[in-house]
């Protein structure tokens, strides 16, 4: 008995000591209140201004409309009032350490995008979880989140249905970080939380932010954005260091030990993160729906096509529903008999020896183990074909699939496909591509497919397409992508399958 109450005492001390370290960090984030204006004494005083005798005649303007909403900064936590050194007060609460903060940051993004945006407070429990009412939550602070399951619900929905929310750490502290991130692996079991890769589009999309500057307590000149992919866009962004206090333009004085951007870097992150939100709300919102096969093709595929596609450890699934698309087009554009079910695999447990053609595409590195490349060799070496596609055309994912692809067939390396070879030539006639305005930029104007292939005994069996094609099939232009128009994308498709299964 003793020692279990030893026990307790110990337990109980540390969380005390774990809580008063948390507090030190609930403390306003802005500059001091301004010092109440001294009053005149008696002898100063002036008299009142006379009033009109009758109303003077004004003319009614109309009210202009109210700007569309983008961020809605969410609610949460306690409140409770802070005294300085000098004796002023002012409230606090757990959500809002930087009351300024979204409201400053869309003051500026209204500046450069030359269109207002204006913001809300937003409480969970009556959300309604419309992405296109509010693009954007903001959910910020310092202290432990605690989320209820209604309110976990909620995210869950809102990011689903194509919103996005921003995780803002806003003055560095562990305690908001380490709970946001252990929330959202709660609410989005299945989608890890993945660092940002430096030639993402929200690096790029308003400004080319390669080097940041920190306020202090940190040496380091690179930003850190982590997030949760959801389909090809970022559903959930967390930042680890502060970028509230930079929105408001200011540092936070009451916290020496804050991890925060500076204004300069904390405001250009903002802006591409609203730049983000706004560019890729139209995307979130066509990938939420539902992703429709054929009903009619519920029985078991016999010796119709099967688009499988590699279930890894990366970001996947890109783009949920383009495999459908290009599989109706199939129908309408050949005589191939095709099954309109999209079939994940897992190169680990499932076996791929009825299948003709696999597909493999992502957004960052994947690594595949030993036996998995053995049985993706295997599948190619017996006839099999494989599709390989870079999402987006982000540099991480084109350096996992090429170590992938070159460690295949050592002896047959990766070569671009010439214009004349049978894969241009079978359903369309194609000599020229569109690409986006992105592709065309990095690429230095391509007016030619970009395609690269593996020959296996004299057969092409391998095609890597480094620019996004299923962006295309989707008939969508993800801002900022390396991808295909849809025309040229869905005609690729097209004749890369036709090819696969003529073959």
């Amino acid at each position: 008995m003793r020692i279990i109450l030893i026990a307790a005492i110990v337990a109980q001390f540390a969380l005390s000591c774990a809580l008063a370290d948390e507090n030190s960090w609930f403390v306003p984030l802005g500059p001091p209140p301004k010092a109440q204006p001294r009053r005149t004494s008696g002898g100063e005083s002036f008299p009142p201004l006379p009033l009109p005798a009758t109303p003077l005649r004004r003319t009614e303007r109309k009210k202009p409309p109210s700007p569309p909403k983008l961020i809605g900064k969410i609610a949460w936590g306690e409140t409770a009032t802070f005294a300085y050194a000098d004796g002023a007060k002012t409230q606090i609460s757990d959500w809002n350490l930087c009351p300024d903060d979204a409201a400053q940051i869309l003051n500026k993004t209204s500046q450069t995008l030359a269109m207002p945006y204006s913001t809300e407070a937003v409480t969970l429990s009556n959300f309604h979880a419309d992405p296109e009412k509010t693009p954007l939550l903001l959910l910020s602070g310092a202290r432990t989140l605690r989320l209820d399951q209604a309110q976990k619900n909620i995210i869950r929905t809102f990011v689903m249905r194509g919103g996005m929310i921003l995780c803002d750490s806003i003055a560095g502290s562990p305690y908001f970080y380490d709970s946001v991130k252990k929330n959202m692996n709660e609410i989005f079991p299945e989608f890890p939380i993945r660092e940002i890769p430096e030639d993402h589009p929200i690096y790029h999309i308003a400004y080319n932010i390669e080097k940041v500057k920190y306020a202090r307590n940190l040496d380091s000149d690179k930003p850190l954005l982590e997030g949760i992919y959801i389909g090809a866009r970022i559903g959930v962004l967390i930042s680890k260091y502060g970028l509230g206090p930079g929105w408001d333009n200011h540092d936070a004085p009451a916290l020496p030990k804050a991890l925060i951007y500076d204004v300069d870097s904390a405001s250009r992150i903002g802006l591409n993160i609203a730049s983000y939100a706004i560019g890729y709300s139209r995307i979130g919102l066509e990938q939420a729906k539902p992703e429709l096969f054929g009903e009619i093709d519920q029985k078991k595929p016999t010796s119709e096509f099967v688009f499988a596609q590699i279930r890894h450890q990366g970001a996947w699934d890109v783009h949920p529903g383009a495999a459908a698309v290009l599989l109706r087009a199939l129908r309408s554009n050949t005589a191939i008999e095709v099954n309109l079910r999209r079939l994940p695999v897992d190169l680990s447990s499932d076996m791929l020896s009825g299948l003709t053609f696999l597909y493999l595409t992502g957004l960052d590195t994947f690594n595949p183990d030993n036996s998995q490349t053995d049985s993706l060799r295997a599948f190619i070496a017996s006839g099999g074909f494989i599709l390989v596609n870079n999402g987006l055309g982000l540099k991480t994912f084109d350096n996992s699939a090429r170590r992938l692809l070159n460690s295949l067939f050592p002896e047959s390396q990766l070569q671009p496909i010439p214009n004349n070879h049978p894969v241009f030539r079978n359903v369309f006639n194609i000599n020229t591509a569109q690409f986006s305005p992105a592709a065309q930029k990095l690429l230095d104007n391509p007016s030619s497919p970009i395609l690269e292939g593996i020959s296996v005994n004299g057969e092409l069996r391998v095609i890597y397409s480094p620019v996004d094609l299923e962006a295309g099939w989707m008939g969508i232009a993800p801002p900022l992508a390396l991808s295909y128009s849809p025309e040229s994308a869905m005609q690729l498709g097209i004749n890369i399958v036709t090819y696969a299964m003529t073959h």
